[in-house]
């Protein structure tokens, strides 16, 4: 299965358990600036740990793979579990939603936005260029990373939230890296 496939395939699963998503990472940043290609689909769910069981139904072995434990542990830590489809391969990170404020923020702005005529929540332009510039941070300054950031950036300018965009950069200790792409950004 393609990784269009597979996202649809989980976006309805997601839909039939009336578990909140948002699609993130490189495939928000695709669709709000440069197409990438992506080693893996990321999604943040807003959900219980019993509900997220409930996609072990919709992804059984031995078309994929899908651990309830890991399910546990990444509750009990806020961080993500996978879902892979052994046939391709492709993976889907689920993050779950923490009660931090920007994830907060970032879930409560999310829209929907339809590619290839289906619709899909997606992180707000400006949520994406944060996120991929606090994984930057994170990573050493990842350049796939700024240069995702720098293509919503420059794709997004005419629509952006800068206060919003701007005062988290500052909250998130990002501010350097928010003023590097801007001054890499082509003029509008």
């Amino acid at each position: 299965m393609s990784q269009p496939e597979l996202l649809k395939q989980v976006v309805a699963a997601l839909g039939s358990s009336g578990i909140p998503y948002m699609l993130t990472g490189s495939y928000a940043s695709s669709f709000q600036g440069e197409p990438r290609l992506t080693h893996d689909i990321d999604l943040v769910i807003a959900v219980t740990p019993e509900a997220a069981r409930t996609l072990l139904l919709a992804f059984a072995a031995p078309n994929f793979y899908l651990d309830e434990n890991a399910i546990a542990e990444a509750f009990k830590n806020k961080t993500q579990f996978n879902l892979i489809d052994v046939d391709s391969g492709d993976k889907v990170d689920f993050w779950v939603l923490t009660e931090e404020p920007f994830d907060q923020s970032r879930f409560a702005r999310r829209y929907l936005q339809i590619f290839r005529g289906q619709p899909y929540y997606v992180s707000g332009p400006e949520d994406t260029i944060l996120m991929k510039l606090r994984w930057a941070e994170m990573s050493g300054g990842s350049e796939k990373q700024l240069s995702d950031a720098k293509s919503v950036y420059e794709l997004q300018a005419a629509k952006l939230d800068l206060h919003y965009l701007e005062t988290w950069a500052q909250a998130l200790n990002v501010i350097p890296l928010l003023n590097q792409i801007r001054n890499q950004a082509a003029p509008e």
